[in-house]
């Protein structure tokens, strides 16, 4: 390549790397608390001198659950149908929460599925953990896989209202790709695959 601008990937700059530039943060405002996230923003100065305000939106990390279960026909992967008043659309998804104070990924990812589906997990796997939406979002997701389901009896939040469904693990990414597809619902899927465990 010839573009100074382009370089190859160096996998010793990865995973924690220093800046290319000084991106200097002159001042950090939160502008407003919902009680579910913190809004906000930093006036930083930028490589060339100038200065912008970025703008963040600060909420607490979740976990994300695939969930394989046995079904008379194989492997199905449990998920929940509601209805999300955000984009106003009804969606299936993978079950998932917001992870606790004390909470790890794992542990919070075998509450959710027992709350939202009625399913204890005899085993609980982190696959993987990432910042999701970084140019707007301070949000960290967990992706947990969860095997050995057993039936116990569900814990609805009270603005929790939605009906658990099963996939079979063969239809699995083509449902989460269905519209309205989540982002979430597909790389929780995308990753279990690429572990070999769907």
């Amino acid at each position: 390549m010839t573009d100074d601008s382009i370089r190859e990937y160096d996998p010793d700059r990865h995973p924690e790397r220093p800046p290319d530039e000084d991106w200097t943060v002159l001042a950090s405002e939160a502008e407003y608390e919902t009680g579910w996230y913190t809004g906000g923003y930093d006036r930083v100065e930028q490589p060339d001198g100038s200065e912008k305000d970025y703008y963040w939106a600060d909420l607490p990390a979740a976990a994300v659950v695939v969930a394989l279960a046995d079904g008379p026909d194989g492997k199905h992967l449990v998920m929940v149908d509601q209805y999300r008043p955000t984009i106003r659309e009804q969606c299936l998804e993978l079950p998932a929460g917001i992870v606790e104070d004390g909470e790890s990924y794992t542990e919070a990812g075998a509450r959710e599925l027992r709350e939202e589906t009625g399913f204890e997990a005899a085993g609980v796997s982190l696959l993987e953990e990432f910042w999701c939406s970084t140019g707007v979002l301070r949000h960290r997701r967990g992706i947990v896989f969860a095997e050995g389901l057993e039936p116990v009896d569900a814990d609805l939040d009270d603005n929790e209202f939605l009906t658990v469904t099963t996939v079979p693990v063969d239809d699995a990414l083509d449902v989460a790709r269905r519209r309205p597809a989540n982002d979430a619902t597909i790389e929780g899927v995308l990753l279990a695959k690429a572990e070999g465990l769907l």
